[in-house]
């Protein structure tokens, strides 16, 4: 498919350049990407960590994301163009060129790792130029186009934020930030095929193999709710690797619950002939991402004000 030379809609100003650019980094996917990093670094620092460490590694972090989204537009602009979901990104309006759109992707990928490891450590640096490497050439460049398990494996790249904020904090791994890292794994599809089922059409305009487009409802569906059980399973096993208190053990049951409920509801309704509403299974995951991981925040906090309590009483 070529690639059109797009034109501005509209006259390009300051202020519109600077939003585009702003585009480029995908801040929605930024902010969520950035909700699995710092509730690590409080659960590897069990407790709350250095404010200033959390800064900077959110900032890299930002840059590091913001790097991957931009190249991921810079060549995807060819089908952008066809799709009402996309067809409004910088790139296809013309308000920013694509020549500026790859050199601030090489400045956020550079900048970022550096700052990463002035900031933090190498092995964070590292892993946040692994993270942009396989968003960019594993996922978008080799498997997005080619098969549809693209976005099960492509979207190991989202996983890489957990290892990131954890060794922020240690300057190490350990198995909790790898269940951690399992969790988003087995998210993703779950989170990522009902909305290619919203977008069927596109994906099939611009023959890109998401499974939202290539299977029937139902087939869909019932891969949603065995990767939502999967998400959730995984997600328990966090208790005892990371001694995980009832705060996290009573969030995982209960928000894991829903999902699994919703997505037991996107499948009925499709093997039912009727819309299987797969927004609201989109949405509920991204809902149950982000609570679970305030809960992982919010569980060693609550786990030592209970010890202290009873130092206090001792």
């Amino acid at each position: 498919m070529p690639v059109p030379s797009a034109s501005p809609r509209r006259p390009r100003t300051l202020g519109r350049t600077v939003r585009g650019y702003f585009q480029l980094t995908k801040p929605r996917v930024m902010e969520l990407l950035l909700v699995t990093t710092v509730p690590v670094m409080f659960l590897a620092q069990g407790g709350l960590p250095d404010l200033w460490l959390v800064l900077t590694t959110v900032l890299g972090g930002a840059m590091s994301a913001g790097s991957a989204a931009s190249f991921n537009m810079y060549l995807d602009r060819d089908i952008d163009v066809h799709m009402h979901r996309t067809e409004n990104r910088p790139l296809v309006t013309g308000e920013v060129s694509p020549r500026g759109a790859l050199i601030f992707s090489w400045t956020l990928a550079v900048v970022s790792t550096i700052w990463l490891w002035l900031t933090t450590n190498w092995l964070a640096a590292v892993l946040s130029a692994v993270a942009i490497f396989f968003y960019v050439v594993i996922y978008t460049m080799l498997l997005k186009r080619r098969t549809e398990q693209n976005i099960v494996w492509g979207g190991i790249a989202g996983c890489f934020p957990v290892l990131i904020g954890w060794t922020a904090v240690t300057g190490t791994l350990d198995w909790a930030p790898f269940v951690l890292f399992a969790v988003v794994f087995l998210w993703t599809p779950p989170h990522y095929w009902p909305l290619s089922m919203k977008y069927k059409d596109d994906y099939e305009d611009v023959h890109v193999p998401m499974l939202g487009a290539t299977r029937a409802g139902a087939q869909v569906g019932l891969q949603v709710i065995l990767f939502a059980w999967a998400t959730v399973i995984c997600s328990l096993l966090l208790i005892p690797i990371a001694q995980m208190g009832l705060v996290y053990t009573v969030s995982a049951v209960a928000f894991g619950g829903w999902f699994v409920w919703e997505s037991h509801l996107l499948y009925n309704r499709a093997v039912r002939g009727q819309d299987p509403k797969p927004m609201r299974v989109f949405h509920a995951s991204i809902t149950y991402l982000t609570l679970l991981f305030l809960a992982v925040a919010a569980d060693p906090a609550a786990v030592l004000s209970q010890q202290r309590s009873r130092v206090a009483c001792e």
